[in-house]
């Protein structure tokens, strides 16, 4: 039996989370290299239907990591991140999955240590709820259409 790798893809904003990743790879800090970051402005412009793509893609786990509370460069970027991964988790629900494979995660630019602790906790999490329900569908459907 294969052992199972999960796909995290982390929204990240550009002033404050990408460069704690950036951070985090100069002071040499490891994170699980299955964590895949795509840079965004601010997690304001990050819409739902971008967090759903990430899974019908194939992620397993998504997180978007933005400035801290009331420290948005771009003044409420984040609480509005932090509202639509919310309105995310309440869709995903709805579907039966679980909740726990989006989240919306506060850093600094200063914090790679933090970074790295996020990426693999959230992987940690995202190993214990195994793949993403929709990878399990494309299996099924596939196997399916072999038979015939």
């Amino acid at each position: 039996m294969k052992i199972f790798e999960p796909e995290i893809v982390a929204f990240c904003c550009h002033y404050c989370a990408y460069t704690a990743a950036d951070m985090a790879g100069s002071k040499r800090i490891s994170y699980p290299a299955n964590v895949k970051i795509i840079r965004v402005p601010c997690t304001g412009k990050v819409d739902a239907i971008h967090i759903m793509k990430a899974f019908e893609k194939g992620a397993d786990g998504v997180y978007v990591a933005g400035c801290l509370q009331g420290d948005c460069h771009f003044k409420n970027g984040n609480t509005r991140a932090k509202y639509r991964v919310e309105q995310v988790q309440i869709i995903l629900g709805d579907l039966g999955w679980e909740k726990q494979r989006v989240a919306m995660i506060n850093m600094s630019a200063g914090m790679g240590e933090r970074f790295a602790r996020t990426a693999l906790e959230f992987t940690q999490t995202i190993k214990q709820l195994g793949p993403s329900p929709i990878k399990i569908t494309h299996t099924d459907i596939n196997q399916q259409a072999i038979r015939f």
